[in-house]
């Protein structure tokens, strides 16, 4: 095996390709995983996502093969991604930056930003009230209007979004425009800075980060994965700072599996 190889994945790769799994050394890999459509597809609404058994299966020995270190990066809150994968609990950051959690054992850790405001959070949620195709998924430290169902509401509902935002007092709040999703969340944390402070500690320090995500919701862990040596991929489309597009969550999961039964094969 050649120095490349023993350090996990080669950083900053030149091709837009993905990395054969059996040129990855999981032990010195920091696995970093969106999830929504990357590793499960999108469904209609949040709660219609369904979790494949073999998808549990796979990132439960992924994560005794790499002694830890694969964690979920997710706009979810912890508690949501704990019930999707039961009864597997991996180590995850949760709400886009506002949780982290280090392993199954740990307790979730929160960051305090300043909360959005009560006013803010009434005319948000109005919005579903007059229309029941619109789902608010209110997260506590970020919101989420889901317009998923009413696909040609798009334009209107961002302008909407946007307007309501720009009523509050202070420029601490941003809009974050994912697949058929508006997020609002405070500017203070983000993915990718809690993917910094996530490789700062063990087992995931001294790693190489390897971050799979499909949405701009992504797009701060693909810019600083330069500063840690990483490599990024993204799902479906180009991104910034990505160098390699798998086709489908689809793909993602069976790379995964690949990735599994060589790890599996060297040990």
């Amino acid at each position: 095996m050649d120095e490349t190889m023993q350090r996990g994945i080669e950083p900053r790769r030149k091709s837009r390709t993905i990395p054969s799994p059996d040129s990855i050394d999981v032990t010195r890999t920091a696995l970093l995983l969106d999830v929504d459509g990357t590793l499960l597809d999108i469904a209609a609404t949040p709660d219609g996502v369904v979790v494949p058994a073999t998808l549990g299966s796979t990132l439960s020995d992924l994560l005794a093969q790499s002694g830890g270190a694969v964690a979920l990066v997710s706009g979810r809150t912890i508690d949501t991604l704990d019930r999707l994968f039961l009864p597997l609990k991996l180590p995850a950051i949760g709400g886009h930056g506002a949780e982290m959690r280090l392993s199954d054992d740990c307790p979730v850790a929160k960051c305090r930003p300043p909360l959005l405001s009560d006013s803010l959070r009434r005319r948000l949620h109005a919005l579903a009230e007059s229309d029941p195709l619109l789902l608010v998924e209110d997260k506590r430290h970020s919101i989420a209007v889901h317009y998923r169902l009413v696909p040609q509401q798009e334009a209107s509902l961002t302008k909407e979004v946007a307007d309501i935002v720009a009523t509050e007092p202070t420029d601490h709040v941003e809009i974050l425009l994912g697949k058929a999703v508006i997020e609002i969340k405070p500017r203070q944390f983000n993915k990718g800075t809690a993917v910094t402070e996530l490789m700062t500690h063990p087992p995931f320090a001294g790693r190489t980060a390897l971050f799979i995500g499909d949405d701009t919701t992504d797009e701060s862990v693909f810019a600083i994965l330069p500063d840690l040596a990483g490599a990024g991929f993204s799902v479906s489309k180009a991104m910034p700072g990505a160098e390699g597009i798998f086709e489908s969550p689809e793909a993602v999961r069976s790379w995964l599996a690949h990735l599994c039964h060589h790890a599996g094969r060297g040990s």
